[in-house]
């Protein structure tokens, strides 16, 4: 690769990276809103909200990482059309090829990025989130119930203490069991502590008096108690009930499937879909710099709108991503349908290296062009008016 190409590889890249970056934060936002109530109602720490949430990053990149790289070779092309260079480039008798490999070795740089994260890293990260949101959850009393509050442990049954000192101790313990109809159990402690053993969790109270509500009876039957064990194991959820969804599993595990899997067994055809989709993933970067090279690669003088090839470019690859997810979601159930993607691919490729072969420029015929960049100056004089 010359100094050219060097050039161009940097500024694309560096570009791609600035867009993923800033994209994958601002919807990374939006979606880590969703677990909020790590902070607020189960008391989580910041770290803690920060480390879940960013395991759905790797996810997001998959998605973004295609877009941005389309959005940074659009970016660099206008730039270098408005300066010239192209114009220049191709003056000397550059060939187009020069330039688009150095595009296409940015593309594929990001298609195997793409290619490990949806081999491994996107799963991994769901699995991890699954995981920890599951261990955060498990511990009910320290991660649910916060000092002050009346906190729905588990249907039927609530808590709520007035302090917690640092040894991890609880004083003023308020606990009402309701979910056997046929009796309500309300326990009054001054201490209680949660302790952890072989057999389960128990959370131990000392000094405090159990109340019994039989449906029958008009009065409740009051035990006073020096120590007393409330069984905490039925109401946290076991690790090995765990079972990962087809988004969750690697790659790998797609291309063979273990035949005594459960959730295979039920959904072959999502795991196929799954697989197809994953398959695909790596190509996606490579057809968006062939479609957006193909639309805005050619060389221009600066009196030669750039907005109608801008938006063909966008066309071009909103179709073909929208034919790959209409492709896997309805190849689920008619797998002929999974074809689909792969012809869509394989006639974006075809259509725009022919465009780039032929040095073509792919622009409506000039009434319309001039009308169209009239319509939207007016349009943008409009709006920039107070």
């Amino acid at each position: 690769m010359g100094s050219i190409g060097r050039y161009i590889f940097r500024t694309t890249f560096g570009a791609f990276l600035v867009i993923l970056i800033s994209l994958t934060a601002v919807i990374w936002v939006t979606q880590a809103l969703h677990d909020i109530d790590l902070m607020t109602a189960q008391g989580q720490s910041i770290l803690i909200f920060i480390s879940i949430t960013g395991m759905i990053i790797p996810l997001l990149i998959l998605v973004i990482a295609p877009i941005a790289l389309l959005i940074a070779v659009a970016h660099v092309l206008n730039k270098m059309s408005t300066d010239s260079e192209i114009i220049v480039m191709n003056a000397a008798g550059m060939s187009p090829w020069i330039l688009f490999r150095a595009f296409m070795t940015a593309a594929v740089v990001v298609a195997i990025g793409v290619t490990a994260i949806s081999a491994y890293f996107a799963p991994k990260g769901l699995r991890m989130l699954r995981e920890w949101l599951t261990e955060v959850r498990a511990d009910v009393v320290s991660n649910l119930v916060q000092p002050g509050r009346f906190t729905t442990i588990a249907t039927g049954v609530t808590m709520r203490f007035r302090e917690r000192r640092s040894n991890g101790q609880m004083y003023g313990i308020f606990l009402d069991d309701q979910r056997d109809p046929a009796q309500r159990v309300t326990v009054i402690a001054d201490v209680g502590e949660v302790l952890n053993s072989p057999n389960g969790s128990y959370l131990v109270l000392q000094n405090g008096m159990v109340q019994r509500f039989e449906s029958k009876e008009r009065d409740p039957t009051m035990v006073v108690f020096d120590r007393y064990a409330f069984d905490l194991s039925s109401l946290i959820p076991g690790q090995a009930a765990i079972q990962y969804s087809i988004r969750e599993r690697y790659l790998w595990q797609l291309l063979f499937p273990d035949p005594s899997d459960k959730l295979y067994i039920d959904e072959p055809k999502q795991f196929r879909a799954e697989m197809h989709d994953r398959l695909i993933a790596p190509i996606y970067p490579l057809a968006f710099t062939v479609i957006a090279f193909a639309y805005l690669g050619a060389p221009r003088t600066n009196r030669q709108s750039r907005t109608v090839s801008m938006l063909g470019a966008v066309g071009g690859v909103a179709l073909l991503r929208m034919t790959g997810f209409v492709s896997t979601v309805f190849g689920a159930t008619l797998p002929w349908m999974l074809s689909l993607q792969y012809v869509a691919l394989v006639i974006a490729f075809a259509g725009g290296l022919f465009v780039i072969h032929r040095g073509l420029i792919l622009e409506l015929p000039a009434a319309i062009n001039n009308w169209l960049t009239v319509f939207t100056e007016r349009v943008m004089r409009r709006v920039a008016t107070p």
